[in-house]
């Protein structure tokens, strides 16, 4: 299968799977063998903003634009709280999260650069600032989780969600595109301040697990290495990056033939492009299309159109999990698009579409 045809069947599970529910929000995955969607969430409906606008701009399909509208319609008139400035974890739990706020703030920003409603930008200005405001923590710390709607921090864990923590950097993404907008100071000063602590912190990140926990902390170190990518010019971030890859490059070949996450796949394979791109990390043509065809290899074909074309979650040795989910299938559709402008020399380096 071409890759093409590949980002073709990934879009195609996006728009008719029925993993965007009526309401505009899309569901966290389809449990393949239950046959149902998991609950609509917050989260995943800015990711599902980002990879449906990317798509839009690969081919100029309206029925992409057309869902990316509709999702954002969920989140700005159903799902944000316009009293307390947040949007919640999954809209009937009381809870609200640093990481999510970010990445819904970077969908709703991807559909205002194509469509100009200042509603999105409005909403995703007030959203940006209560991130610094609400979940503000003391040594220059951001809560992870609040409890709704008191905005008090719930209880922290040695899971990396429910910690802080050098992936953090993935959310300040969403600051540094808030300042390109629209040129306020202080959305740069919070991008620059997280950056500048995730670097001094992030080598101590990964020996936090054991197990299949470690596979789980990279996709985490992951979003640490997509956050630093807008100052890659810098000496200090263009060597984190270039040792950030080969980092992960060596646990998922430690650990990937006992369990591995398609959505790491695909991040490290973004990472890799990147890196290239840039001039930080040189790619090796071999290894990147040996990924490219392992990062294929969870894309079911499938008689079920719930299933078929989406992207399964992960493998425990040969067998694949049984949840297929917009995350990994963005982050999948965007790596393979990249190998393709890649390999026709056509990939400029550029931060502001990474889903």
């Amino acid at each position: 299968m071409t890759t093409t045809a590949s980002i073709d069947r990934a879009g195609r599970w996006l728009l008719e799977s029925g993993v965007q529910e009526p309401s505009g929000g899309f569901a966290r995955y389809y449990v393949a063998d239950k046959g149902d969607n998991r609950p609509v969430s917050t989260e995943i409906t800015g990711y599902a903003i980002s990879s449906l606008t990317y798509l839009y701009s690969l081919t100029d399909d309206a029925r992409y634009l057309d869902a990316a509208q509709r999702a954002a319609s969920f989140l700005t008139q159903i799902a944000w709280n316009s009293e307390l400035e947040v949007f919640p974890f999954e809209c009937a739990e009381p809870l609200a999260y640093f990481f999510d706020s970010a990445i819904i703030v970077r969908g709703l920003l991807s559909l205002w650069r194509i469509t100009g409603d200042r509603a999105l930008l409005q909403i995703a200005v007030a959203a940006g600032r209560s991130m610094a405001s609400s979940f503000a923590a003391p040594n220059a710390e951001f809560h992870p989780i609040l409890r709704l709607p008191e905005k008090l921090p719930m209880p922290r864990s040695d899971q990396w969600s429910r910690s802080t923590g050098c992936y953090q950097l993935k959310s300040a993404l969403a600051w540094n595109d808030l300042h390109r907008e629209t040129g306020e100071p202080e959305f740069l000063r919070w991008y620059e301040a997280l950056l500048a602590e995730s670097l001094r912190t992030h080598e101590s990140f990964l020996p936090g697990a054991e197990g299949d926990r470690v596979m789980d902390r990279l996709h985490a170190y992951c979003y640490f290495l997509e956050g630093i990518l807008p100052r890659v010019e810098r000496a200090e971030v263009a060597a984190a990056l270039k040792s950030g890859i080969e980092r992960v490059e060596h646990f998922c070949r430690e650990i990937g033939p006992g369990f591995v996450r398609s959505d790491v796949c695909a991040q490290l394979f973004r990472l890799r492009l990147l890196g290239a791109s840039a001039g930080v990390a040189p790619l090796d043509r071999k290894v990147a299309a040996a990924e490219a065809n392992n990062l294929a290899s969870f894309q079911p074909e499938h008689a079920d159109r719930r299933i078929s074309g989406g992207f399964y979650f992960a493998k425990r040795g040969d067998q694949f999990q049984p949840h297929v989910t917009p995350v990994s299938t963005g982050f999948a559709l965007q790596a393979l698009a990249m190998w393709r402008l890649y390999q026709a020399g056509e990939l400029p380096f550029s931060t502001d579409a990474l889903i």
